[in-house]
C-alpha cells in the first residue's frame, strides 16, 4: 500500500470516528466517547464499561429482545417439528396408520416411519438449499439498500416473513390432511430478507470497533437464552400447544419491533451511501439499461468481497464453515432422533446446555479471549473445536457422548460474531450494510449446500459405508479443518482490532528502554 493510500485510510478513519461521536450526542465524559477520541486507552478493556455503553445504546437492547422472542419461538418448536413431519410424511407418501412414529421405540419403528423420517430430512435439505440460495440472491443487495435507506424497515420486513413458516406448522397439525410442502415452502421464502445481516449492520452503526466482537456475542446470548429455556416447553405441553405459543410470540416480538425498534442510521451516513451508490452507477438512456443494472446490481455488491486478500479470506473460511454449520443445524436433530432414540426430554436437555454454554461463552469467554488473543486467533480455536465436535458426533455410540460434544461446540458458536466484527471494522460507515449483506450471501451459498452435500455422504455411508451413519459429520470436521487454514492465513493488522494499541505500546516501550514481552498478537511471523 503506497504512503498516500495509508494516509487516506487513515483520515477516513479519522473522519468516521468524528461522524460516529457527533452522531451519539454523548457527554464528554462517557466511557464510550473517551474510547472513541482514544483507541490506543486501555478503557475499552473494562467489561463494566462494554455492558453500560450496550445496555443503555438505543437499538442493540432491542435487538437483543428481539433475538431472545424469536429463539423462544423457533426453539420451543425444533423438537416439535421433525416428529410433526415424519409421521405426516410417512402417513401421506407410504400409508402408515399406526400410532405417531417418535411415540415408538427406535427398534419398534415400522418401515413406513423410516422412510418418513429420510423424507423429513430430504425436504429440511432441500429447503435449506431455496432459502439460502434466495438469501445469497438478495443479501448483499438489501444490506446496500439499508445503509442507503435505514435498518429499520428491512429488519421488519425479515421477522415478518419469518412468521409464515410457524403459521403453517400450526395449520398442519389443525389439518391432519394437510401436506408439510406449505411449512417448507414459507420457510424457504423467508431467506429473501435476512434480517440479521441487516440486525448486524444497525449495531455496527452504534458500537465502537474494538467491542463489536462481544456486542455480536451479545446478540448470540440472547438467541442462546431463547433456545435454553423453549424446548422446556414441549416437555409439558401437546405439540400443538406449543406450536401456537411459538407463533403467539412471533407475532409479539414483530409487534414489538413495530413500535420499539429505532432507527440507528444517521442521516448524514445515509445521504452519503447514496451520494457514493449515485456515483458508482453507470448512464442509464433507456429502460433496457435500467433494468439491466437493477438485475445486474446484487452481482455488483457482492465485488466487495474480492476488495483485498482479508475480505477472500474472509469469505473463503465464511464459505468452508458455513457449509458444515448450517448442515449441523438442519440435520443434527433429525441423525440423533433416528440413530440415539433421543426425545422431547432429551431435547429439551440437549437444548438447555446448549443454550446455557452459549450464553457463558458469549458473555464471558469472548470479550476476554479477543482481548488476550486477537480476533484471528479467537477464530482459529473456534474451528478447531469445530471440528473436534464435529468428529465426536461421527464416532459417537451414546448419548452422553452426544451431550458432552454438542457442549463443547458452545465454543464454536466465537467465530460468528467475531469474522462479524472483523468485516465491520474494515469498512466505512456507508457500507455496514454491504459488506455485511455480501458476506451473509457467501454463507448463504455455503449453507445451501451444506446440507445436501452432508446428506449425500450420509446417504452413501447409511448401510455401511465409511465409517457408518456418522461419517457425514467426520467429513465435517474435515471442512472445518479446512476453514481454519484459512483462518491462520488472515492478516493480523487486519483481522485483530487492538493491533495497533499493543503495537504502539510495543514501539513506545523500546523507545523508552524498558524490557519488552513477545506480543506479536497471533502474527503469523516471528
Amino acid at each position: 500500500m503506497t504512503p498516500r493510500s495509508q494516509e487516506h485510510e487513515s483520515s477516513a478513519a479519522d473522519g468516521r470516528r468524528n461522524n460516529f461521536i457527533t452522531h451519539l450526542s454523548m457527554d464528554e465524559d462517557t466511557d464510550a466517547v473517551k474510547l472513541l477520541h482514544n483507541p490506543n486507552s486501555d478503557h475499552s478493556d473494562d467489561p463494566t464499561s462494554f455492558l453500560r455503553y450496550f445496555l443503555t445504546s438505543n437499538g442493540p437492547p432491542q435487538i437483543i429482545t428481539l433475538c431472545l422472542l424469536i429463539a423462544l419461538a423457533l426453539g420451543s418448536t425444533v423438537g416439535v417439528v421433525p416428529a410433526v413431519v415424519e409421521d405426516r410424511y410417512a402417513r401421506l407418501n407410504h400409508g402408515y396408520t399406526g400410532e405417531p412414529c417418535l411415540q415408538l421405540k427406535i427398534g419398534e419403528r415400522p418401515q413406513e416411519c423410516l422412510l418418513g423420517n429420510d423424507d423429513a430430512q430430504n425436504s429440511a435439505a432441500l429447503t435449506s438449499f431455496i432459502s439460502n440460495a434466495l438469501t445469497f440472491s438478495t443479501s448483499s443487495l438489501m444490506g446496500s439498500i439499508s445503509d442507503e435507506r435505514g435498518r429499520r424497515e428491512i429488519i421488519l420486513l425479515g421477522i415478518g416473513l419469518s412468521l409464515l413458516g410457524p403459521m403453517n406448522l400450526v395449520l398442519m397439525q389443525l389439518y391432519k390432511g394437510m401436506s408439510p410442502f406449505p411449512f417448507y415452502a414459507s420457510h424457504a421464502f423467508s431467506g429473501v430478507v435476512n434480517w440479521m445481516a441487516v440486525a448486524l449492520s444497525s449495531l455496527s452503526d452504534v458500537i465502537p470497533a474494538e467491542w463489536r466482537a462481544p456486542a455480536f456475542g451479545m446478540v448470540l446470548a440472547g438467541f442462546s437464552l431463547g433456545f435454553a429455556l423453549s424446548p422446556i416447553l414441549a416437555v409439558f405441553m401437546s405439540h400443538l400447544v406449543v406450536s401456537i405459543f411459538a407463533f403467539s410470540i412471533l407475532v409479539g416480538g414483530f409487534i414489538f419491533a413495530c413500535f420499539y425498534m429505532p432507527e440507528t442510521l444517521s442521516p448524514e451516513s445515509a445521504a452519503q451511501a447514496r451520494l457514493s451508490r449515485l456515483s458508482e452507477r453507470p448512464p442509464m438512456n433507456t429502460q433496457a439499461d435500467i433494468l439491466k443494472y437493477n438485475l445486474m446490481r446484487p452481482a455488483k455488491e457482492l465485488m466487495i468481497l474480492n476488495r483485498n486478500k482479508l475480505f477472500r479470506l474472509l469469505s473463503a473460511l465464511a464459505f468452508f464453515s458455513g457449509c458444515i454449520s448450517t448442515a449441523d443445524h438442519t440435520l443434527f436433530l433429525y441423525y440423533v432422533e433416528e440413530n440415539f432414540g433421543f426425545n422431547d426430554s432429551d431435547i429439551a436437555t440437549l437444548f438447555m446446555i446448549i443454550g446455557v454454554m452459549g450464553i457463558f461463552v458469549q458473555t464471558v469467554i469472548l470479550k476476554p479471549f479477543v482481548s488476550l488473543l486477537g480476533e484471528r486467533r479467537v477464530i482459529i480455536v473456534s474451528f478447531l473445536v469445530g471440528s473436534l465436535c464435529n468428529f465426536l458426533y461421527g464416532v459417537a455410540e451414546s448419548k452422553q457422548t452426544i451431550f458432552v460434544s454438542a457442549t463443547l461446540a458452545s465454543l464454536t458458536g466465537m467465530s460468528f460474531p467475531t469474522i462479524s466484527a472483523i468485516k465491520s471494522n474494515n469498512v466505512a460507515e456507508m457500507e455496514q450494510g454491504r459488506i455485511q449483506g455480501a458476506l451473509y450471501s457467501l454463507q448463504s451459498l455455503a449453507s445451501a449446500f451444506g446440507p445436501l452435500l452432508l446428506r449425500y455422504v450420509y446417504n452413501e455411508t447409511k448401510d455401511g459405508g465409511g465409517f457408518g451413519r456418522g461419517t457425514m459429520f467426520i467429513f465435517g470436521a474435515g471442512l472445518y479443518l479446512v476453514a481454519t487454514l484459512f483462518a491462520w492465513a488472515l492478516p493480523e493488522e487486519q483481522a485483530n482490532s487492538n493491533y495497533t494499541k499493543y503495537h504502539t505500546k510495543k514501539r513506545s516501550s523500546l523507545v523508552s528502554g524498558e524490557k519488552q514481552t513477545d506480543l506479536n498478537y497471533g502474527s503469523t511471523t516471528p
